[in-house]
């Protein structure tokens, strides 16, 4: 007899740390959450490339690029796993798009779960079936952004009743106050803008350099952070090259006082800091496609007025005023946003307020609740089909047949 109250064995596959990534981030944060609750136990499947990665929390490893490794995995999971959730970006499985994946997902006997990080409005016909067949195969799919639903109905053919919006994540850290710090920091009386994250060409910053540079005229007191080291894979094509560009065009535009690199991976209570001492937080994306951006995330739930492209995640987070989108590419509607923000304080505080209003309902607590419960009910209607299974094995046993 099966006892429903035992403790339920859940997996994530995903890269993890030390492995420095947002989605190693995302995972540990999730992963971190949903251990306090009782009747869950949360394991990890790491994806490792280069390197072994060594964390307590990490039970098995999926090599990238080893086929064979896929179902292997597949195979642990089916014996250790209640329920597998796999959190889905295209570049960390191997093959073509990441194709690798879905031999794992056949060789799965367990329910699983998708956690999409990438829905590309226009995927190559590789990656819209990756994302297809995953998403056929899986119990649930799991988008971050509402505006990704149509198209991952539409688009990927993906069942509409599979779908379910689950906000990203973001920490729920106390720390001093924005005066204070900026006074810790030396930056008594600075209007603080700051972006963060690991840096590569796609993220845009020479707008927002362009952009402080336009503004500070009027604004010397003006400090753009940027804040984060080089991302690995850009850093092992090109080296520090984007990086030295950017601070080449703050000397030439005269604005090398009012610009300050920050080049290291940030823990989760630095990246907090900072947001926290933050007026403004910038994301100057150059793709529309972005469905969803951890760092924007993370400056909604500091409560910060936020300036950006109108990438689709932006979009979707920065309506009824809760923050300011500029054009693509175009440095003087980013400054034209910042002078507003700056000229405008009482609007500020309420564009403040709004933002800090959605930021509370994606704290990690709420949203490991909503995930557990989605894992407790798939695990729960699982169970009567598998009972069944074992019921019909049984009378075949009894019959003195074998089933091959």
């Amino acid at each position: 007899m099966v006892r429903e109250n035992r403790i339920k064995h859940i997996g994530f596959l995903s890269t993890y740390p030390p492995r420095e990534c947002g989605l190693a981030t995302f995972t540990e944060d999730l992963v971190t959450e949903i251990a306090k609750m009782g009747l869950i136990r949360p394991s990890v499947i790491a994806v490792v490339d280069k390197k072994e990665c060594e964390n307590s929390r990490i039970k098995y490893r999926l090599s990238q690029h080893d086929r064979t490794s896929y179902l292997m995995t597949a195979s642990w999971a089916n014996d250790n796993l209640d329920l597998l959730v796999i959190e889905h970006e295209y570049g960390i499985f191997g093959g073509e798009c990441g194709e690798y994946i879905i031999d794992l997902a056949k060789g799965l006997k367990i329910p699983f779960i998708i956690t999409t990080h990438t829905v590309l409005l226009e995927p190559s016909s590789k990656q819209r079936t990756v994302l297809r067949d995953l998403g056929r195969l899986s119990t649930k799919v799991v988008t971050m952004a509402k505006s990704s639903m149509p198209i991952l109905a539409g688009t990927y053919g993906i069942e509409s009743e599979k779908l379910l919006f689950i906000p990203h994540g973001v920490p729920n850290m106390q720390v001093e106050s924005r005066g204070k710090l900026k006074m810790d920091y030396g930056l008594r009386n600075k209007e603080i803008i700051s972006s963060f994250g690991l840096i590569s060409p796609a993220k845009g910053l020479e707008y927002g350099i362009e952009a402080v540079a336009k503004v500070v005229p009027d604004y010397e007191n003006l400090m753009y952070l940027i804040l984060g080291k080089t991302h690995p894979c850009v850093k092992e094509s090109m080296g520090e090259t984007y990086r030295q560009s950017l601070m080449d065009l703050a000397q030439s535009l005269g604005v090398q006082n009012n610009i300050r690199f920050i080049d290291k991976y940030l823990t989760k209570k630095e990246v907090i800091t900072y947001l926290q001492m933050s007026d403004m937080y910038l994301t100057p994306y150059l793709s529309k496609e972005q469905a969803v951006s951890g760092t924007l995330a993370y400056a909604m739930g500091r409560g910060r007025v936020i300036v950006s492209t109108p990438y689709r995640y932006a979009e979707e987070m920065l309506g009824d005023g809760r923050g300011m989108l500029s054009k693509f590419k175009d440095s003087e509607s980013m400054a034209s946003c910042i002078r507003t923000v700056l000229g405008n304080p009482t609007e500020k505080k309420e564009m403040e307020m709004k933002t800090m209003a959605v930021g509370r309902t994606m704290k990690w607590s709420t949203v490991a609740d909503q995930y557990a419960e989605l894992c407790m009910n798939i695990i729960g209607s699982a169970r009567p089909l598998q009972l069944k299974a074992q019921a019909h094995l049984t009378v075949i046993e009894r019959n003195g047949m074998r089933a091959i």
